[in-house]
């Protein structure tokens, strides 16, 4: 883990972007967009495996690496668990604690905006970025259980869009 890592920026269009390096190696640790005032780590660039490793520890909410390594498929082995879970520590994603010996992992990005990024992931890979279908086609799923409360909500929603011109 580093001492204080030393942020660089760079201006990307209207947004900037604000990243740390490891000053001795260059080795990328994290980068932030900020935009608006608001930052946005970019989950879409985590590998299929940091993925699901990350799936695991927002389900759990906190998790050692044997509890990581119980919830992957292919029962990957106890080095590599591990291994990938400083990767994500490095990256920023995860951060941990020690308890009775124990590293205890726990996600550094906020559940609402990791959905964000993961929703914005799969609209732009499967319905290229067309919103409406994607609502569309969640909704007319067979296997939808909206409550009364979430039907509300989403026609809520649909009308407040609506007046928005949206």
């Amino acid at each position: 883990m580093l001492n204080s890592p030393q942020p660089f920026y760079c201006l990307l269009g209207n947004a900037l972007r604000r990243s740390w390096q490891q000053s001795a190696g260059g080795r990328f640790l994290q980068e932030v967009t900020v935009e608006n005032g608001m930052e946005k780590t970019n989950l879409k660039e985590l590998t299929r495996r940091e993925r699901q490793i990350m799936e695991i520890v927002y389900q759990l909410g906190r998790a050692t690496a044997m509890e990581v390594m119980a919830g992957l498929p292919g029962k990957p082995a106890n080095a590599t668990v591990r291994t990938m879970l400083n990767v994500l520590e490095e990256k920023g994603y995860l951060r941990h604690e020690t308890e009775k010996g124990k590293y205890i992992y726990f996600p550094t990005i906020p559940l609402a905006s990791a959905r964000k990024s993961a929703l914005d992931g799969v609209l732009e890979t499967f319905f290229k970025g067309a919103e409406a279908a994607a609502v569309i086609s969640i909704l007319t799923k067979a296997d939808a259980n909206l409550t009364e409360e979430e039907r509300k909500r989403i026609l809520e929603i649909i009308e407040e869009s609506r007046k928005g011109g949206r």
